[in-house]
């Protein structure tokens, strides 16, 4: 008999949906984070999310539905390694609490890399005296 609390993997663009909007959610809430998001973002929080419902989309499931540069958005704000690790705590704890499976470990295991990815990114270009190329 399957355990009634047992946890469904992620499936497809509904759970995508439901991890980004639950996580974002926490993000805004965020004493730490919420305050550079919500400033950034200001009123554009469903034009944002519409990026990340694709984004998530995209490299959880091999589709095609992003195009963009996640990056360069990121290169000019405020943001730090306790920055990433919030960020990283908060999608962690969203996660957990709505998945569990394959893809959601794979969901883990990306936003790790991407976290990681980043800002080795914003140390070159903060110590680098010439301009970036993005």
């Amino acid at each position: 008999m399957k355990n009634p609390m047992a946890l469904n993997d992620l499936s497809g663009p509904a759970d995508v949906k439901l991890l980004v909007d639950e996580f974002y959610n926490s993000v805004q809430q965020d004493d730490l984070i919420g305050p550079i998001f919500n400033e950034v973002i200001q009123d554009r929080w469903p034009v944002h999310l519409a990026k990340m419902y694709q984004f998530w989309e995209s490299i959880l499931f091999d589709k095609t539905t992003y195009q963009g540069r996640p990056f360069p958005p990121h290169a000019q704000l405020p943001i730090q390694k306790e920055h990433f690790d919030r960020w990283l705590s908060l999608f962690y704890q969203n996660l957990d609490r709505l998945f569990a499976g394959p893809i959601a470990e794979q969901a883990r295991f990306r936003a790790d890399k991407m976290a990681e990815l980043f800002q080795i990114k914003l140390a070159n270009i903060r110590n680098d005296k010439f301009r970036p190329l993005l």
